[in-house]
């Protein structure tokens, strides 16, 4: 069972509202292994909106038509409909009352608009869904064997239709059961290029596998690395979540610790998780990141089990009075990993991170805009640090530093052995 999503709203295609609930069906059509392979978008007119669902039925074997089903005079959803269906548009009776029992409560004094009827005409050999939360009911329309469903743009309206109706319809007209899975796997410190060259021999294995074998693809993803997302289309939720853990351990013997996170897990999620394991608590300094490191961490939820705090220290004086960095250069190893011990001995921790650079505009020290040295203090070593040097503007500079640092010390967290 293939279906397709088409959207309807100008302004939709203006930018002035973002399309979430496209993304939503997908995802809900997915776990009800149903693929969706289009998804489009289109204009308040009854042409287009007719064009496209005659190219979306073309393609598919059902069509999810979102928004267009409201009262005013650019809702024109159930008229470009009543076209592909070659139907003309009845007047409900009984799903008139229930709109207008519902816009107008029992006893009030108000009266419904006249446009509010228009929310009543069904195209003849359609079935309606029935409302619980709004006015316009949903429409199951079928097209000789090919089915569409009008649902409102509401999300709440659209996703209880969806639920109640639209994904029970499917799954029945399918006459399969089968499940659609992913996994997202989480690397930081390779280019697009790199993962892509790197894991070449498995996307190349899972290309000539067939039914139940995974596929692989790469989402860039910013500041937040590159996503490696595994999908599988099986029978059931085990036989999903086998092939994927086999896959997903393959790309690990590929990408090793790279990888930093699955799914939600987020940068600063794993090196809490590393430092809960060995019973560390985590101290930051912070110069040119300027607490943005630190605001990371405290989203964590729990975080205040292993974080103690920070110091931006972002003057000179700072450095030295507070952290105790000797005179002299401060984006420097030495500077850098004493920052590092400063956070240790400051804040009562276990570990120490410390950030110091270059962000911009301007070259500092005789060191390049880009330049960015992470301090590290753990216990039973001596502190040091790690240069990197990072391409961008002076923001973003800073907040590659900021997940630049974080994975420093996750990677070393990796190599280190139990906690004290």
């Amino acid at each position: 069972m293939r279906a397709e999503v088409v959207a309807v709203g100008t302004e939709l295609l203006l930018g002035q509202i973002v399309d979430t609930n496209s993304a939503w069906i997908g995802e809900r059509l997915a776990l009800s292994g149903i693929d969706c392979n289009f998804q489009t978008r289109v204009g308040d007119n009854v042409v287009r909106i007719a064009s496209a669902l005659r190219s979306a039925l073309g393609r598919n074997e059902a069509v999810i038509i979102c928004g267009g089903l409201g009262p005013t005079q650019d809702d024109l959803t159930r008229e470009a409909i009543a076209l592909v269906m070659d139907a003309p548009l009845r007047r409900d009776a009984a799903v008139l009352k229930t709109i207008r029992d519902r816009f107008v409560p029992r006893g009030s004094s108000r009266t419904m608009p006249a446009n509010n009827e228009q929310q009543a005409d069904v195209p003849e050999g359609a079935t309606v869904i029935p409302q619980t939360m709004g006015t316009a009911p949903g429409l199951i329309c079928p097209v000789g064997d090919k089915v569409m469903y009008a649902l409102p743009g509401v999300p709440y309206e659209m996703h209880d239709m969806m639920e109640r109706a639209v994904l029970p319809d499917l799954r029945r007209r399918s006459g399969q059961a089968a499940v659609i899975r992913s996994r997202t796997l989480k690397t930081w410190g390779y280019s697009e290029s790199g993962l892509a060259e790197l894991v070449a021999g498995r996307v190349e294995a899972l290309e000539a596998g067939g039914p139940g074998v995974p596929t692989i693809a790469f989402l860039a993803s910013g500041i937040e690395g590159i996503k490696l997302r595994l999908t599988v289309k099986a029978a059931d939720d085990d036989t999903a979540n086998k092939a994927l853990d086999a896959e997903e351990a393959e790309l690990r013997a590929l990408v090793g610790e790279a990888v930093f996170g699955v799914d939600e897990e987020t940068m600063e999620g794993a090196v809490g998780r590393l430092l809960l394991e060995r019973g560390w608590s985590l101290g930051v300094a912070e110069s040119l990141t300027g607490g943005l490191v630190a605001a990371r961490v405290v989203g964590v939820p729990g975080a205040s089990e292993w974080f103690r705090g920070a110091v931006v220290a972002y003057d000179v004086g700072v450095k030295r009075s507070v952290l105790g960095v000797a005179d002299g250069p401060v984006v420097t190893h030495e500077a850098a990993a004493a920052m590092a011990e400063g956070a240790r001995r400051v804040l009562g921790a276990n570990v120490g991170l410390a950030t110091t650079g270059v962000a911009g505009p301007a070259e500092q020290e005789g060191r390049t805009v880009g330049t960015v040295v992470v301090g590290l203090a753990l216990p039973g070593s001596v502190p040091h640090a790690v240069e990197l040097r990072l391409p961008g503007d002076r923001e973003r500079v800073r907040q590659l530093a900021t997940i630049s640092a974080l994975n420093v010390l996750r990677r070393r967290l990796c190599a280190t052995g139990g906690g004290t």
